[in-house]
């Protein structure tokens, strides 16, 4: 019976065009199932020094070359919900992240990643590179690059801190009716965080609240709201939330920026719908 987890590593010995043959041969899996792997990024072709995902179950293949299969049935069968396009700039994109949907592949599958499904469902096609990241857990804007000319140019802005972005959290707790300036640490690391309360729900002890962030660590606001004793609600990681607990309420918001490419003003806001809400908030 085949595991749900498995590698499988081919050295090409002759010219092919099969690769979904070869890899049945060596795994025992159906060909449907590998023609499935192949389109969620789980088979992967070296030729020469270059590795890559090979999409094309009869791409030429050559002497020397390798085929990679990284099966985990698992990751194959995960779904998520789609994406929206919010902002078409042409050169990049801005897009609403929903919960579930990854920045970033793996070798066992870039299916459900946001670069993929942009590549997949834009019109017209175009390639899509991941400028920034979201966590997994976190919703809301995320930009998109479709050259790399454009990618670099926004890149650029994310590094040298040329760009305002604005997160909404649903936190336990009051908090501070002041603008409250949190700087603690992260992985070593100096971080900033400002953030102002919104709105607090008495009934529910959660608050609303606005976070600008200076710097962009690895779960920053999750890790400076847990360290005012306000976790974000849903985080499983920095608060006390378990498996039944609702989805991390950690929402980017809103960007603004001068263009790189086109010098002129730029500012991108989520629809209200997509916001944090409370437990008992109608959705808009």
């Amino acid at each position: 019976m085949m595991a749900d987890k498995t590698e499988f590593h081919i050295d090409v010995l002759e010219h092919s065009t099969d690769a979904i043959n070869l890899l049945a041969q060596a795994s025992g899996l159906g060909k449907q199932v590998l023609k499935d792997a192949m389109q969620k990024g789980a088979i992967w072709h070296t030729h020469g020094k270059q590795t890559n995902r090979i999409r094309r179950a009869k791409k030429p293949l050559h002497p020397g070359d390798k085929l990679h299969l990284y099966y985990n049935q698992h990751i194959l069968d995960e779904l998520v919900a789609q994406a929206e396009l919010l902002f078409d700039e042409t050169d990049y994109s801005v897009w609403y992240k929903p919960y579930g949907m990854r920045c970033q592949g793996s070798k066992w599958s870039d299916h459900t990643t946001m670069n993929r499904f942009a590549e997949l469902n834009m019109q017209p096609q175009r390639n899509a590179f991941i400028i920034h990241r979201l966590d997994r857990a976190a919703t809301g804007l995320l930009i998109l690059g479709h050259s790399k000319k454009a990618t670099a140019a926004i890149a650029k802005l994310f590094e040298t801190r040329a760009l305002e972005k604005h997160y909404q959290v649903i936190v336990h707790g009051k908090f501070s009716s002041e603008t409250v300036q949190i700087d603690t640490p992260v992985d070593n690391k100096p971080a900033l965080s400002h953030a102002k309360l919104i709105t607090y729900h008495s009934g529910l002890n959660q608050s609303k609240v606005q976070v600008k962030i200076d710097t962009g660590r690895k779960h920053q606001i999750r890790i400076h709201m847990a360290s005012l004793g306000h976790p974000v609600v849903g985080d499983r990681l920095h608060g006390d939330a378990d498996n039944t607990a609702p989805d991390l309420k950690l929402t980017s918001c809103y960007f603004t920026f001068v263009c790189p490419l086109s010098g002129k003003p730029k500012v991108f806001e989520l629809p209200e719908q997509y916001r944090p809400q409370f437990a008992d908030e109608q959705p808009l």
